[in-house]
């Protein structure tokens, strides 16, 4: 569904059901080159068991108008006010990447309203290395490349997102052409890398977090590897770490582990049957 926020059309996929505010509802936001598809599978299980999902696309990316974040405190006031828009007093946050950063800093700004914040692939800082900003700028194809070689915990991982056949590698080198071809006027790459190496105030901001916290990290990531996410745990007064066997990509390249995680967290819990 589409949701006009902050002036601009934005776009929110609802797992196939219709909107009920009356419900409880996750917010799923995505990272870098990212759109609201890489959750596909998470939110159409959620939205069929008792819950609203709004999975997102960021503004300015895909199926969403609006200029882009250039920061990740503008990104957190905008899904604030998306929370408005949709008429939600409450709401879990979950975030992937440059995602979790957005919903850890939104939970900050308004730590009443986020009942529960899920962080996925995070860390903090999220430095990214010099070679590979300037690359997303000047060579994005190349960095692309690069990045979703790091991202992954092996090339050829068994069958898993849609099942036989599918090249996980492949479908998001394609969804990251897809995502930077969405927008002629800005470099989706380079504006969501420098808006990751640039945020500074993560300890801070889980200070004020309140709410249950979910880390869902992988063993063999290499864009956030879990050691990364060592201070924000630290300073998380109500955190839980699951551990996943895949890459960076945890809920394309190991997607029934991350519902897994989701069911064991979310509250109220998700029905099994």
């Amino acid at each position: 569904m589409y949701l006009t926020v902050n002036n601009a059309l934005t776009y929110c996929y609802t797992g196939g059901k219709p909107f009920d505010a009356a419900q409880p509802t996750a917010i799923f936001i995505h990272g870098v080159l990212h759109d609201h598809s890489v959750w596909i599978l998470q939110t159409r299980y959620l939205a069929h068991h008792g819950w609203n999902v709004l999975a997102l696309d960021l503004p300015g990316h895909c199926k969403s108008a609006g200029a882009p974040p250039a920061s990740v405190e503008e990104a957190a006031d905008f899904v604030l006010a998306l929370m408005d828009t949709a008429g939600l007093e409450k709401a879990v946050l979950i975030g992937h990447s440059l995602g979790s950063l957005i919903a850890l800093e939104a939970t900050a700004r308004a730590p009443g309203r986020i009942s529960q914040l899920v962080l996925v692939g995070t860390a903090f800082p999220m430095r990214v290395s010099p070679a590979l900003l300037e690359a997303s700028s000047s060579a994005p194809m190349k960095a692309l490349e690069m990045v979703n070689v790091f991202s992954r915990s092996t090339l050829a991982p068994p069958p898993s997102a849609l099942g036989p056949g599918t090249w996980v590698y492949g479908a998001s080198m394609a969804l990251g052409r897809r995502v930077l071809a969405s927008n002629p006027a800005v470099n989706l790459f380079y504006t969501g890398f420098k808006a990751c190496d640039s945020y500074q105030n993560g300890l801070q901001a889980m200070a004020q977090v309140t709410c249950p916290v979910l880390f869902v990290l992988g063993q063999a990531d290499q864009m956030t590897p879990p050691k990364a996410a060592q201070g924000l745990m630290a300073a998380c007064e109500q955190a839980k770490v699951v551990m996943l066997p895949g890459g960076h990509h945890q809920m394309i390249e190991t997607p029934e582990e991350m519902l897994a995680a989701l069911q064991g967290f979310l509250s109220p819990k998700v029905s099994t049957h």
